[in-house]
C-alpha cells in the first residue's frame, strides 16, 4: 500500500488585520505581562534583568511552604517555636514574639496577608532548621521551575545583593502557585488579618480595585524601589503582570494599565480538545472500514484578538491506513502556523480506536483490491 502523506494548509482567512496599539510606556525598571496557562509573554521589558525583588521573594518562600505541606513534611497545625531570630527580623512585622508557640497556619497568613518579614523567617527555620538552609530549598525550587535569572539568599527579602530574580521569573513563579496550590493561592485575596489584636491590611491596593484581581504581592525597599506582582481573571483569561522598580502609587496603575492592554487586545482560545476525534482515516484488512484520529494535548493559545482569523493549520497524516491499529499509537502531526509562518503549536494526532485485523485470506484479498484500485486513482 503506498503511504500518501498530506501536507494540508486550511487557510481560515486572508482579510488583512487591523494594528493594534503599542503597550504602555511604563517608565520602570523592568516588567513583563503573562498568560500562566498558555505561558504566552504578552508585554515586556528587561524582563530577564536580575533585580532585588524585595517582599516578593515571598513569593518563592510561600511556594516552598505550600509543597512541604502537600508532601506532608509539615502540617498547617504545628506551632514551631519562635526563635530569636526570627522575633527581631526587621522590617514589616506580623508581631510574633520569641518562645511563643505560633500554628504554621498563622504564619502563613502573616507572611502573605501582612507580608511579615518575621513569620517568613519563622516557616523558613521550620522547614529547614536555618535560613540559610532554606535559601538552599529556594534556589532548588526556583531551578525546578525554569527560573534562570534568580539567586535567594533569605526567606522575607531583606536588602541582599544575592538575592536576585527577574520579572519574568516572577511570572513564572507566581504562575506555578496560582497552578499547582490553588487553595494557598486564595490567602492573597485576603483583603486584611488580625494577630495578636493588631489587624494589618493586605499591602496589594488591587485587590480593593476591581473584582478582577485576586491577588500577588507587592515589595519595597530603598535598592528595589516599589514592585508589584498582580493576577486577574476576566472571563476564560487569567493574566499574571510583574512591575519592578516603580514608585509607591504608581505601581498599581501601572499593573492596571497592562490588564487593561491585554484583555482589551488578546484572548486565549481552546481550538482543539484532547482526544476527540479530529479526522477519520480508511481502514484496510480490518474488522471495521474507519478510524478516528485526535490529538493528544488540547491546543489552547492566548493570541491577539485580531489575528485568530490568521491561523493556518498543516496536517501530516495518511489517508488509509492498515490493520491491526492499537489505540494511542501516532498516526501524525498537526502543527498551527500564526501570519508569519511561525509554529505556535504542534501536536500528534493519534488513533483513538484499536481495529483488529481480518483473517490471513480476507487480508490477503483486502490488501490486494485496495491495491488494485489504487492503480485507477
Amino acid at each position: 500500500m503506498n503511504k500518501i502523506k498530506l501536507n494540508l494548509l486550511l487557510v481560515l482567512s486572508f482579510i488583512a488585520s487591523a494594528a493594534i496599539p503599542n503597550p504602555p510606556d511604563l517608565g520602570v525598571g523592568s516588567y513583563v505581562l503573562y498568560e500562566p496557562n498558555t505561558k504566552k509573554v504578552l508585554v515586556s521589558f528587561n524582563a530577564d534583568e536580575p533585580v532585588q525583588p524585595a517582599s516578593l521573594t515571598k513569593l518563592m518562600t510561600s511556594y516552598v511552604v505550600a509543597d512541604y505541606i502537600k508532601e506532608d513534611f509539615i502540617s498547617l497545625d504545628d506551632t514551631p517555636k519562635i526563635s530569636i531570630k526570627a522575633w527581631k527580623t526587621e522590617g514589616s512585622r506580623m508581631f510574633i514574639r520569641e518562645g511563643t508557640k505560633v500554628a504554621v497556619s498563622d504564619l502563613i497568613k502573616g507572611m502573605i496577608i501582612q507580608s511579615g518579614n518575621d513569620a517568613s523567617v519563622a516557616l523558613a527555620e521550620h522547614i529547614a532548621g536555618s535560613e540559610d538552609n532554606f535559601a538552599y530549598l529556594m534556589n532548588e525550587y526556583a531551578s525546578q521551575l525554569g527560573m534562570q535569572n534568580s539567586s535567594f539568599n533569605n526567606a522575607s527579602g531583606l536588602p541582599d545583593p544575592l538575592n536576585v530574580t527577574s520579572a519574568y521569573d516572577l511570572a513564572l513563579l507566581t504562575s506555578a502557585l496560582i497552578n499547582n496550590f490553588p487553595e494557598h493561592y486564595r490567602l492573597y485575596s485576603e483583603k486584611s488579618y488580625t494577630y495578636a489584636g493588631i489587624k494589618q491590611p493586605n499591602r496589594n491596593r488591587l485587590l480593593w480595585r476591581s473584582d478582577i484581581f485576586d491577588g500577588a504581592k507587592t515589595g519595597y525597599h530603598s535598592q528595589a524601589g516599589y514592585c508589584l506582582v498582580g493576577s486577574a481573571i476576566r472571563g476564560d483569561m487569567r493574566l499574571v503582570a510583574v512591575v519592578l522598580g516603580s514608585e509607591d502609587d504608581k505601581r498599581f496603575n501601572d499593573v492596571s494599565a497592562l490588564m487593561d492592554y491585554g484583555f482589551r487586545h488578546f484572548t486565549t482560545e481552546k481550538l482543539f480538545s484532547k482526544l476527540e476525534t479530529y479526522k477519520e482515516l480508511q481502514v484496510i484488512a480490518g474488522v471495521k472500514e474507519n478510524v478516528s484520529v485526535g490529538l493528544t494535548e488540547d491546543i489552547i493559545l492566548t493570541l491577539q484578538k485580531n489575528k485568530r482569523d490568521d491561523l493556518s493549520f498543516e496536517l501530516s497524516l495518511s489517508t488509509q491506513v492498515l490493520a491491526p491499529i492499537n489505540a494511542m499509537d501516532k498516526a501524525g502531526t498537526l502543527k498551527v502556523i500564526d501570519d508569519q509562518n511561525n509554529v505556535i503549536a504542534e501536536s500528534d494526532l493519534v488513533y483513538l480506536d484499536s481495529v483488529e485485523e481480518l483473517g490471513f485470506f480476507q487480508r490477503l484479498f483486502a490488501i490486494l483490491w485496495n491495491w488494485i484500485k489504487s492503480l485507477f486513482v
